[in-house]
């Protein structure tokens, strides 16, 4: 059942946003072949990038206070599985400390390493880490397989801190909505929005039968959906049926 995530908000975008990278470095770290490995240390560097947008750290740190808080008075409450608690805090606490434990601003070691810098510095150009361009780079690649996993595996572990608090954060994002089950009738679905605590996510899941997928347009006042397919010339093309989906408003 493919799922859509669609964010309302810059703070779960820039979440999301860093749990896509993560996913797609630490798969191409595991991968043996030296294209991997660039593709890995090119993902770590866009990282980088996000994380230097935003106040991320003190913002995660609040964050899972705020939920440590609300969930430690759930302690002892006979609806709630104790041990699937007890889990979740000690979670919370661990990516706290770890947070905490690291005093410089995050991604700072790799922004103090030089050559890393110069790889980033010529990874915004096209082509522009080619071994003509970057041969100390070129020789770093022909090192090995071990020598470049080693490094790499290095150069991630001031970020796992990080890694673990968004995690955390977004499982109880994901997990805190109800599953609305709706059909968008031709491809087209609006839903007005009221309360006084807005939503800050909203997920849309659907069989993996249908071809087409959802296009969100949504702010704290209505959610417009629309679904989309691709001909076989991968031209956009709007799904003149209806789609039975699931809708769910996701809030901290």
């Amino acid at each position: 059942m493919p799922s859509y995530d669609y964010p309302f908000n810059e703070r779960i975008r820039t979440l999301l946003r860093v749990e896509d990278l993560f996913a797609k470095l630490l798969h191409n770290i595991k991968g043996g072949h030296e294209y991997h490995h660039h593709c890995a240390l090119i993902t770590l560097l866009q990282i980088l990038d996000v994380v230097d947008r935003s106040e991320l750290k003190l913002d995660l740190l609040q964050e899972l206070e705020r939920q440590k808080l609300a969930m430690s008075a759930l302690v002892g409450n006979p609806a709630i599985a104790a041990n699937t608690l007890n889990t979740i805090l000690r979670d919370m606490e661990l990516a706290s400390d770890a947070l905490r434990a690291d005093n410089t601003k995050l991604g700072q070691t790799l922004r103090a390493n030089e050559w890393l810098m110069s790889i980033k510095q010529r990874a915004n150009i096209p082509g522009g880490v080619c071994e003509f361009d970057l041969p100390s780079y070129h020789y770093w690649l022909g090192l090995g397989e071990a020598k470049r996993q080693e490094d790499l595996n290095a150069w991630l572990q001031p970020l796992l801190p990080m890694h673990a608090a968004i995690s955390i954060i977004l499982r109880i994002l994901r997990g805190s909505g109800v599953s609305s089950k709706l059909t968008a009738n031709n491809g087209a679905y609006q839903q007005m929005l009221g309360g006084a605590k807005p939503a800050q996510m909203l997920r849309v899941v659907l069989s993996d039968k249908l071809n087409c997928f959802p296009e969100v347009s949504a702010n704290k006042y209505a959610i417009n959906i629309r679904f989309n397919q691709l001909d076989a010339g991968q031209k956009l093309q709007k799904y003149e049926q209806d789609v039975p989906f699931s809708l769910i408003l996701c809030n901290l």
